[in-house]
């Protein structure tokens, strides 16, 4: 006769696990009573670090499923974002602001910044004859055409109009100096002596002479506090151009560290401008935002790959051949991508017909161009302030 057969015992249960703080059980990984996670401090340092990543960047996997498209799928991103497929993707502002400091902290550290002296110049100063005056004023013009030939496709493109500021402000200050040069040579005198440079350095004149702080101070129709909080800015950035003539390479820094915080003052005026070029579409602000953020996102990325591309030509080609000339071409083509592809994101997230696309395509560009331009030049200023 055979044995029944002989039975297991049940497994006991687990534990039921609950909050440490208020002793609710716990069905996620968050108590549902008092909120408080249950993970916490007191663990491995990976594990705490990669909790981090994830919360600002929102670094996973998705990361490889975002990439991609958004460098070479203009809108799509967007369009799936309003479609509701989100989750299988980086978040735009997320996506923006990890791509945005990255590029900018990479091209701190790749691009090298020129020598360039600012304000009126030493040798402008001293110069004692219309040639030297102009050799000097020649040099500085061609420092500041390296600056701009670096800053091309990059970043900087942003801080050109800032150079050029610089280049009208050098052609002044040598011609002011040839005009004295050439008054003291009718006059029969020796040339003037040269400005020491430490006490105006900025160059900025009032009541047709050199400011001066305690001599001749700015004195505006604002009640006396405003006027001093002016002359104590003026001396301010004056004391701190000195000091990038120590390290020329500030300048590079200045315009680089700037842009990052004008985009992310930009970003939200750039939707508003979609808003009211598409009014019509009655489209919410926000999904102009995520328009906005993913432009953005791509511009960011894009300007990594070219600083990538100039590392590795740096690196792998520094003379002449057909590998500098293919990764000039690629270059090239990473660059000439950045105008097109917006353009066609923009075509296929609104959907318009090409005429009235490229119309608002070329308003929008130049107007945002111009927008961005002073509001890079006008960080910079605050910048030199505030170092």
């Amino acid at each position: 006769m055979s044995q029944p057969p002989v039975r297991e015992p049940d497994p006991q249960p687990a534990p039921e696990a609950h909050c440490r703080n208020c002793g609710v059980a716990l069905h996620g990984p968050h108590c549902h009573a008092c909120g408080q996670p249950v993970k916490g401090l007191v663990r491995p340092l990976g594990n705490l670090f990669g909790d981090v990543l994830d919360s600002v960047f929102d670094l996973d996997t998705r990361v490889f499923r975002t990439l991609p498209p958004l460098f070479a799928k203009p809108g799509f991103l967007t369009r799936e974002y309003f479609a509701g497929r989100q989750i299988r993707y980086v978040t735009p502002f997320r996506l923006f602001f990890f791509l945005t400091v990255l590029t900018f902290f990479v091209a701190q550290l790749a691009l090298d910044g020129p020598s360039i002296n600012f304000g009126d110049g030493d040798a402008i100063a001293r110069a004692t004859t219309v040639a030297e005056v102009e050799k000097a004023r020649d040099a500085k013009l061609a420092e500041l055409a390296k600056v701009k030939q670096g800053m091309a496709g990059t970043a900087a493109a942003t801080g050109i109009p800032g150079v050029e500021a610089g280049e009208q402000a050098v052609r002044e200050v040598a011609a002011e100096r040839i005009a004295a040069l050439q008054k003291a040579q009718a006059a029969g005198v020796p040339p003037p002596a040269a400005d020491s440079g430490g006490e105006n350095t900025l160059n900025v004149r009032f009541n047709d002479k050199a400011w001066d702080e305690k001599k001749n101070p700015l004195d505006t129709s604002l009640p006396g506090f405003a006027d001093r909080w002016l002359n104590a800015q003026v001396a301010r950035a004056s004391n701190n151009i000195a000091r990038l003539r120590q390290d020329p390479s500030a300048f590079k820094d200045a315009a680089l560290g700037a842009v990052p915080t004008t985009l992310f003052v930009l970003v939200p005026i750039f939707a508003l401008m979609l808003k009211l070029a598409y009014f019509f579409k009655r489209r919410l602000y926000m999904e102009h935002l995520v328009v906005a953020l993913h432009s953005h996102a791509f511009l960011s990325l894009n300007l990594l790959l070219v600083l990538l591309v100039r590392a590795l030509a740096l690196w792998l080609a520094p003379g002449e051949g057909t590998l500098p000339t293919l990764f000039g071409w690629v270059e090239g083509l990473l660059l000439a991508w950045m105008p097109i592809y917006l353009l066609l994101m923009q075509k296929r997230v609104y959907a318009q017909g090409w005429p009235m696309t490229a119309l608002k395509y070329f308003v929008l560009g130049t107007c945002y161009s111009v927008l961005l331009s002073f509001a890079v030049v006008a960080s910079m200023a605050i910048g030199l302030v505030a170092m």
